[in-house]
């Protein structure tokens, strides 16, 4: 009897700890992102445009994720402009996402396909061999999971037409 009430009260201490800890939510996409230092860049230029709190909110998102990399491909210069202007910069973060988790395998299925932006454009989405394409970018790693969505990394930073 003692020993089964010892369980019991073990079990009581042990499960809810356990519950707790194997529960605990997947980060947003911006805590995807700002725990990964190759997102650095992107991370900033989500808090100059103002747009953490609706990449943290309910979603579902598909978010193609710049690299430090590929901002390093825009002119200093350039780059500097763009997080400055929050008008532009908002145009061209809410071009890199589409509303909805559209994971690699489905993406590739859509080879030939425009993709509806939440800036409201449209991403061309093809497929080279096993390389999927979004417009001039390339994923490099696909299916980072979030809370509210999907990540893939991508090394180029998009650019809506009418800013090209």
């Amino acid at each position: 009897m003692k020993r089964s009430a010892f369980v019991g009260i073990l079990l009581s201490a042990i499960v809810p700890a356990f519950l707790f800890h194997s529960s605990a939510a997947t980060p947003s996409i911006v805590g995807v992102a700002s725990g990964d230092p190759q997102f650095s860049t992107l991370v900033t230029a989500l808090k100059a445009a103002g747009l953490v709190k609706t990449l943290e909110g309910k979603g579902p998102f598909t978010v193609f994720a710049p690299t430090n990399a590929a901002f390093a491909k825009i002119k200093k210069a350039d780059l500097d402009a763009l997080l400055k202007n929050k008008a532009e910069l908002t145009k061209v973060l809410l071009y890199h996402v589409v509303a909805g988790k559209v994971m690699g395998a489905d993406a590739m299925k859509m080879n030939g396909k425009m993709a509806k932006t939440v800036e409201g454009s449209s991403l061309n989405i093809a497929v080279m061999g096993k390389v999927l394409k979004v417009n001039d970018a390339t994923v490099t790693k696909a299916d980072i999971e979030a809370s509210n969505g999907v990540i893939h990394v991508i090394d180029t930073v998009l650019m809506p037409k009418m800013m090209k």
